[in-house]
This record gives C-alpha cells, structure tokens and sequence, in this order.
C-alpha cells in the first residue's frame, strides 16, 4: 500500500501561527513540541497541574506555563502529551469543559481514541502528529535544522480544515522537513503497539534475554554473554539504521553473515509469527487495551511485578558492571 508524505513546499505554516496551542504535559514529547513550536513563532503555553515538577524547568525554557484549565480555555488547538493511562481523566476534569466549537484536539498517539476512553465532541476537530522518535530526539534534529518523519492523521474534520491544520502543526514541530506520513488513527495505533510489543520492546528484550540465558546456562561467563547477546547489537542495529540490512550483511564477516541466513529462521519461525499474529489481534479487537487499563486502575500491580522481575535480572546486573568499563557510555 503507497504512502502519501508531504514536505515543507505542501504546507502553510501560518495556519498553527494563527492559532493559541495548549500543549498538555512536559514529558518527553511534551517538551519538544513545546519549544519547536516556540521556536517556530507559534503562540504556545504548557498546560500543567499545580506543583507540578516541571513547571519551573518549562519557565526556564522561555515557554509560558498555566494549569491545564486555563491551558485549554485559552487554546483554540490542545495537544495531549501526557501518558496514555492518565489522558482520559485529564481530559474529562480539565479540557472538555473548555472545548469551544471549531477546537482541534490532538494527540501524539491514538490510543485513547480508538479505544474510546477519550470521545470528542462532535463540534471539533480530532488530529495526530506523531513524531517517530523519542522527545530528544525531536527536540535535537529540531535544533540541528533538520527534523523527525511525523505520522499524520485526522480523526474527525469538523471545520473540514483538520487535515491543512494538522501538516501545519508538523511544520511546526521540524516534521515537513524530513516528511510527513498520511495515515489513520487506527494503522498508527496498532502498528505502533505492535511494533513495541512483538519487535522493539518485547520481542528484543527476551531475544536478547534468550541468548544470554542460554550461554550462561551452558556455563559460560556472563560477561562474555553480554557482550555477544547484549553489547554488540547496538553496532548492528546502527549498521541497518544507517544504510539497511544489506549494509549490515556487507560490514560483518562472512561467517556471521552465513549464520544469520542459517540460525534467524530457526530462532524466528512459523510459531514465532503465529504469536505475532495472536499479538495483534488482541491490539486490534481492544484486549491488549483493556488489560492495560486494568492494570493502571489496579495501582500497576503486573506492570511493577514484571518491572522488578527484570531489573532483578543477571544480565542487567551483569551490564552494570560492564558498563563501568566504557567511559564514552553515559550512566543513567
């Protein structure tokens, strides 16, 4: 299926710089759009609660800072940038009230609106810009005069304007300078989910688990199966991001390039995929969701077992230490 992307000459910026954005949140998106928004001439402010921790660094940063009410009674186009789990009750107390007919609602990621936990009103306009990249990342290119791909997405064009509106705020935040992706709220959200849970997340954590578990339990030593199964995936990693697999295959010996074409299918084969395809078909029918949802009401209890299981872990412990012996790798 062909992908329509526009660039700087499609758009007209001076639609965003019409308009008063809320952005709500200074996390990680929440801070990048703000001040690439700032940055190029657009009449912004963070929307933040009370006490909030960010408040002071927001000011800091040139940008204007109120609660989120008056954020959203101010704005004529809010942006949500606060986490996934916590939108919806955000919404419900501090922008819906203030939702003025021919508003534009938006989001980084469709979460919230394909699963239903945020329903707009009908009298406004229901737009996506997101960036395919972490916030410093987006902030960084920004500054660097280039900018991060931006997905683009209407939900709903009440003022039949939502679509020039939405490329508009892509120019804002550095997107039309390296291209801005048509797509739905719907292929954004699971390709998005599914992307994390089956291949950048899930699925390389335990590849990367897998491998190391196997060597040590063959005894070998754990800091030599970190650097086979943990350390060097970042260097082929970067070697497909940089020019693709074939790139990868040129730069490794031929030993390693025959063993891709052997062992790959053996690790990642017909049951693999089979899961996969379990993987998505429970983000397309809502209960990857849902689960998610009960497990927030619930305090994270699954979600803190799981992130203490893998902090826990021997390969984590173990990286730790090798860590320690690279100073170019800044500790976090």
């Amino acid at each position: 299926m062909a992908v329509t992307i526009y660039y700087e000459q499609d758009v007209n910026p001076e639609i965003i710089k019409g308009r008063k954005i809320a952005v709500i949140g200074y996390g990680s998106q929440g801070h990048a759009h703000a001040l690439n928004l700032m940055d190029s001439g657009c009449d912004v402010r963070v929307g933040l609660r009370e006490g909030s921790a960010s408040w002071a660094k927001a000011e800091e940063a040139g940008l204007k800072v109120c609660t989120m009410d008056q954020a959203a009674e101010e704005a004529d186009f809010i942006m949500m940038l606060v986490p996934d789990e916590l939108q919806g009750s955000i919404y419900a107390e501090f922008i819906e009230p203030h939702l003025k007919e021919g508003d534009a609602l938006a989001f980084a990621h469709g979460f919230n609106i394909l699963y239903g936990f945020i329903k707009p009103p009908e009298f406004v306009d229901v737009v996506m810009c997101a960036p395919k990249g972490p916030g410093h990342i987006v902030r960084r290119q920004y500054t660097q005069g280039s900018g991060v791909p931006d997905l683009a997405c209407v939900g709903q064009d009440y003022t039949g304007n939502a679509w020039d509106l939405v490329l508009s705020y892509c120019w804002g935040v550095g997107g039309a300078r390296s291209g801005i992706i048509k797509a739905t709220f719907k292929q954004e959200t699971e390709e998005d989910l599914f992307g994390e849970q089956a291949v950048l997340c899930g699925g390389l954590v335990e590849l990367v688990k897998a491998g190391f578990e196997t060597l040590v339990e063959a005894g070998y030593p754990p800091e030599l199966a970190y650097f086979e199964c943990y350390h060097e995936m970042k260097m082929i990693v970067d070697l497909m991001y940089e020019s693709g697999i074939h790139f990868m295959n040129y730069s490794i010996s031929n030993t390693a390039e025959y063993g891709e074409y052997y062992a790959g299918p053996k690790v990642i084969n017909d049951q693999s995929r089979e899961a996969m395809r379990e993987i998505l078909a429970r983000i397309q029918d809502g209960s990857f969701a849902r689960d998610f949802m009960d497990d927030c009401e619930n305090g994270h209890a699954w979600l803190e077992e799981r992130r203490e299981a893998i902090n826990d872990h021997e390969i984590e412990r173990t990286g730790e230490r090798i860590r320690s012996m690279f100073t170019w790798v800044k500790s976090n």
